[in-house]
Parts: structure tokens; C-alpha cells; sequence
């Protein structure tokens, strides 16, 4: 018996008796059951604890060129024009050479279609301006060469003349010591002969006669000291006529020397001019070769940076973007600062293009589906200006086994997601790694480099 809410008695029947006990043993068992499957369950995860996880560094970037030249550039016009012809169109494949545009001048100072004659014609007035200077200088020596041997003899005739004249004194100097000596015995012969007429020895004739005498010699004295005098003379002008032909002598050479100077400096000029007028020639030469715009490698356009036909455009300025024909792709991804320190060059990596669908298992890279090989080439010495590190990543070669190389439709620019790939630990330090947010550990030191 069994009373109901309403207190009114209802009698149990043996199945309801049943029924109860199917529904408690039903619950015991889900019990049981779901007891063994949480132990299981906890079991299998302690097991997972200790499988072993790959610990990797998250990057993202996009795809770049790994060498400089083989990344897109701008090609600009080295001098100004005017646009005349397009030789291009964007998407247009172009080889090294392959004309871009076609330019024409618009500075004054070459219009002139004749130029490069015009500067011929004075290239050739200054190179005999040159000539008629070498001429004159040669002139000038041969001139300079004569004065020296004109001066030469006529030096050897004045210095004659002075020591001819020096000889003259000396001999005129002698003849008035003898003339001297003479009239002073005739003096003194004179004062004995007056003392002997005195003396009454000699006569009135005889002393006359030695007075006569006398007066003789002294006309003979004063006829020497004069012939002296005229010799000294003759010796000063000599002296001075060498004198003067040696002062006209270095006056003429000043002059020819002025003229050497004169001539040496025109021809300096000339050359300086003709130097001056075949670097013009060069540059002008230069430059109508530059009116063309060439393609600097082979490629492909990929945008016109300048439109239009008749439009002027400023020396180096940019007209075209070409992207290199065979680049060698890399992946450029950026990485945060505290991770930098555990990348090593050579380190693996798997990318993941954009455009290509993949699966990527952090811990167990090995299992990824879509994912490419790659070893890290280049890691940046300082940060970029988003506060991350730029690693360069290039295709791994050779390719691991069960890879692929890098797809060929890769293009500059798209997005890529990297990890690099570091030691493997145990799923539970990874996870204890995570909550702590410390960086992963080292497999091995990286390499210091010395300090130059």
C-alpha cells in the first residue's frame, strides 16, 4: 500500500516493484560506467602529459626575395624629357636592354641637332690654338738658345777687351815708373852739374843742355801719367761695356722667358679647353644614348608609375615597377623579441602559404598536411619599428623526404605563417611553459660571435 499526494491509498503491484529496481540498476551501471570511462579518460590524459612535444616560435610575414636584386624595383630616367613612345605595357615580360620609353629633350642647351659637329669645329680650333702655342714655345726656346750663345761670344770679346785693357795699365803703370826714375837722376845729374859749373868744371853750355834735358824728361812723366790715365780708362769702359752686354743680355732672356711663360701657359689653356670640349662631346653622346629608358634585367612590368604621351618628367624619377623574372623566394617573418635569442641560423621551419590549405599541428609538425620545409638564413641585428625581429627564411634544399618543394605560383607579396622549430619536451612542461608564459628551452648554446 502506498499513499499518494492526496493522502488517499493506492496499492503497489509486484511490476511496479520491478520497474524500480530496473530504473536504480540501470543507474547504478551508467554509474559504473561513466566512473571506469573519467579514470580511463584521466589515464589517457596523464599519458599525453608525457608525450613529446615539439616546441615551436609563431611568426607571421609575407613572401619576399632572399637577394636584393631580386626584389621589386623602380626603374627611373637618368636625365628629364619628354615622354614620346611607350614600349610596354604593364604585365608585359621585358629582358635586360629591352626598351621601356622612348624620350625626347626638352633642355635648351641640346637642341641644337648639330651639336656634336659644333663642338667637333671647336675641338679642332682649340687643338691648333694648341699647336700655334707649342710653335711659339719652340720659337721661344730656339730664341733662348741663341741669346746664350750669342752672349757666349760676345762675353769672351768684352772680357778680352778688359784684361787687354788691364795689360795696357800695367804696361803704361811701368813706363811711368821708368819715365819717373828717369827725370829724378836727370834732377839730381843737374844739381851736380850746377855745383861743377860753380866749381868752374863744366860750362854754361853744358849746364843749359842738362836743364833742357830735364824739362824733356818731365814732359816725358807728365806724357805717362797721361797714357795711364787714358789706360785706367779704357779699362773702366771696358769693364763696363761687359757689364752692360750681360744687363742687355738677361733683359732679352727676361723677355723670351715671359714669352716661353706666355706661350706655355695659352697651350695650358688650350688643353684645359680641349679636355673641357671632349668631356662635353662624351656627356652629349652619353645622354642621347640615355633618351632611351632600358629594362636593367629581365622581368616583368608590373605598374606604369608615369601616363601618357607628351608628358614631362624630372631626372630620376621612377616610371616603371618591374619584378625580377626568377627570383629567389624566401619567407620574411616577424617574431617576438624574446624568442630571438633561441632562432639559429639553419634552424627548420614550416611555412604555410596563403592560398594553399594545410593543417598544421603545433607540437607534432611531422603529422602537418600543406606545409613547406624551410631553414632560416638571415635573423636582423636590430628590431623593426613594430618592435619585432625580421627572420629571412629560405627553401630547405635538399627537400626533406615526403615534402615538397615551394609551389612556383608563389608571388611577392602574398601572406605566409611560420613556426620555427625548436627540441621536443614533454606535452605537460609545454602546457606548464604556456600559463607561466616563460620562452621555450634550448636544445643547444647558440654561437657567439666575437667582437671584431
Amino acid at each position: 500500500m502506498k499513499n499518494n499526494k492526496h493522502g488517499i491509498q493506492k496499492t503497489v503491484s509486484w511490476e511496479d516493484f520491478s520497474s524500480v529496481g530496473r530504473d536504480h540498476l540501470l543507474k547504478e551501471q551508467a554509474s559504473i560506467f561513466l566512473g571506469r570511462l573519467l579514470i580511463i579518460a584521466a589515464i589517457v590524459f596523464i599519458l599525453v602529459l608525457f608525450l613529446p612535444w615539439r616546441q615551436t616560435i609563431p611568426g607571421r610575414g609575407i613572401v619576399t626575395a632572399l637577394r636584393p636584386e631580386d626584389r621589386p624595383q623602380t626603374v627611373q630616367n637618368q636625365i628629364g624629357g619628354r615622354i614620346e613612345h611607350w614600349a610596354v605595357r604593364e604585365g608585359d615580360e621585358v629582358f635586360r636592354g629591352d626598351t621601356i620609353l622612348i624620350l625626347s629633350e626638352t633642355s635648351q642647351s641640346y637642341f641644337d641637332p648639330e651639336l656634336p659637329t659644333r663642338l667637333q669645329e671647336q675641338l679642332l680650333a682649340k687643338r691648333n690654338s694648341e699647336d700655334a702655342a707649342e710653335q711659339k714655345m719652340q720659337a721661344t726656346e730656339a730664341q733662348i738658345q741663341a741669346l746664350g750663345s750669342g752672349l757666349h761670344y760676345q762675353l769672351e770679346a768684352a772680357q778680352n777687351k778688359v784684361v787687354q785693357a788691364r795689360n795696357v795699365v800695367k804696361i803704361d803703370s811701368a813706363d811711368l815708373l821708368a819715365t819717373q826714375s828717369f827725370f829724378e837722376t836727370s834732377a839730381a845729374r843737374l844739381v851736380r852739374y850746377e855745383q861743377g859749373y860753380k866749381d868752374g868744371l863744366f860750362s854754361l853750355t853744358d849746364i843749359e843742355t842738362r836743364r833742357l834735358n830735364l824739362q824733356n824728361d818731365r814732359a816725358k812723366v807728365v806724357s805717362a801719367e797721361n797714357k795711364l790715365t787714358n789706360s785706367r780708362q779704357s779699362l773702366i769702359n771696358a769693364s763696363i761695356e761687359l757689364d752692360n752686354i750681360r744687363a742687355k743680355y738677361n733683359e732679352a732672356l727676361a723677355k723670351a722667358q715671359s714669352d716661353l711663360g706666355s706661350a706655355l701657359s695659352s697651350k695650358a689653356t688650350a688643353q684645359g679647353d680641349i679636355s673641357k670640349l671632349r668631356n662635353e662631346i662624351t656627356n652629349i653622346d652619353i645622354r642621347r644614348g640615355l633618351y632611351v629608358v632600358r629594362a636593367p634585367q629581365d622581368g616583368y612590368v608590373v605598374k606604369t608609375l608615369k601616363a601618357g604621351i607628351g608628358e614631362n618628367i624630372k631626372e630620376g624619377e621612377s616610371v616603371v615597377t618591374l619584378q625580377p623574372k626568377k627570383p629567389l623566394l624566401a619567407a620574411e617573418l616577424y617574431v617576438n623579441a624574446m624568442d630571438v635569442p633561441l632562432i639559429l641560423n639553419e634552424s627548420d621551419t614550416r611555412l604555410q602559404f596563403e592560398g594553399w590549405p594545410s593543417v598544421q599541428f603545433s607540437g607534432w609538425p611531422s603529422v602537418a598536411v600543406g606545409t613547406f620545409a624551410g631553414k632560416v638564413s638571415v635573423i636582423d641585428k636590430v628590431s623593426s619599428a613594430n618592435g619585432q625581429y625580421r627572420l629571412l627564411i629560405r627553401p630547405a634544399d635538399p627537400v626533406p623526404d615526403g615534402d615538397e618543394p615551394w609551389p612556383k605560383q608563389l608571388r611577392l607579396g602574398s601572406g605566409v605563417y611560420g613556426r620555427v622549430i625548436l627540441n621536443a619536451v614533454p606535452l605537460w612542461y609545454e602546457i606548464w611553459r604556456q600559463l607561466n608564459g616563460f620562452p621555450p628551452s634550448l636544445e643547444r648554446e647558440p654561437k657567439v660571435e666575437p667582437l671584431n
